[in-house]
């Protein structure tokens, strides 16, 4: 099951978050609003969404408030339709209007990826590719950002650059070649989960094939030669040991077509670059 960061560490970014938007104080919340008026803030769900960061979004405002009831009506991973509430918040006002925006910043950021994410997945239904993320995150939230993937029916690619060897076009123009970067990187290979080298063509698939990597990433690839490649990897390993992965170029409209060409991964940057927000509001009312 996804998991969220550990709490210290869930913490310390969210308290990094309020300090940017409340600064020395919420002077407009404090000067229109009772320190003593209680109030219920409803979330609403205004477009289909799929919920990631619920849990997320009442801690922003029990940092603030720590006797703040959440009422959560829905979990993370569930679809929503518009109207749907997934949560009800229960503190003080001043508290709801200062954590508001830090709160549905955040779950409209986790819910539009883990939205993405799930249209990706359901696009390649039936076939046996899987779509993971990138490194192609918003500093400071990967963590949360690789969670919502998660939930959105994804898989999280490496979480950073010591989880696993992936060799790039820019590693290989560097160390000379493919050749040359596949053989100096065995030295490297067990103190990480795998090795992946990005080719671009058949000639470095060729050369790549030689050393065997776990994964060998299909760059900037069409379909066909997609396919074409993944057939002479599996001729290469009947046992299918090295998984296949393309990159580059994928959209919501010809990622099955590269699914049906036979790899095993397909990432998608703009699972995290390009998501847009979800759409979701807080509406605030009075205790009396």
């Amino acid at each position: 099951m996804p998991s969220l960061p550990d709490e210290s560490a869930r913490q310390t970014l969210l308290r990094s978050f309020l300090a940017e938007d409340i600064g020395t104080g919420d002077i407009t919340t404090d000067a229109t609003v009772s320190g003593t008026q209680r109030a219920r803030g409803e979330l609403i769900a205004k477009t289909p969404l799929v919920l990631a960061g619920i849990d997320i979004f009442a801690e922003v405002f029990q940092l603030i408030e720590p006797a703040t009831l959440a009422e959560i009506c829905c979990p993370d991973g569930e679809y929503l339709q518009p109207g749907q509430i997934p949560a009800r918040i229960t503190a003080t006002a001043r508290t709801l209007l200062t954590g508001e925006r830090v709160a549905l910043n955040l779950l409209q950021r986790l819910c539009g990826v883990a939205t993405m994410t799930r249209k990706f997945v359901q696009a390649v239904a039936g076939t046996s590719a899987e779509i993971l993320d990138t490194r192609k995150t918003t500093p400071g939230l990967r963590a949360l950002e690789k969670y919502a993937v998660e939930i959105g029916g994804g898989r999280n690619h490496r979480k950073d650059l010591s989880e696993a060897i992936l060799i790039k076009d820019n590693h290989i123009r560097l160390a000379g070649g493919v050749a040359t970067a596949l053989s100096a990187a065995q030295a490297a290979k067990g103190q990480v989960k795998w090795l992946e080298i990005e080719v671009t063509n058949l000639e470095e698939l060729s050369a790549a094939l030689q050393y065997n990597p776990d994964v060998i990433m299909l760059d900037n690839m069409n379909p066909a030669l997609v396919h074409e490649a993944v057939k002479r990897v599996w001729a290469h390993d009947p046992e299918r040991k090295i998984r296949t992965e393309a990159s580059g170029g994928i959209t919501i409209t010809n990622v099955r077509d590269f699914a049906e060409a036979g790899v095993d991964w397909i990432s998608v940057g703009a699972l995290t670059h390009s998501a847009p927000a979800a759409d979701l509001s807080f509406e605030i009312e009075p205790i009396i």
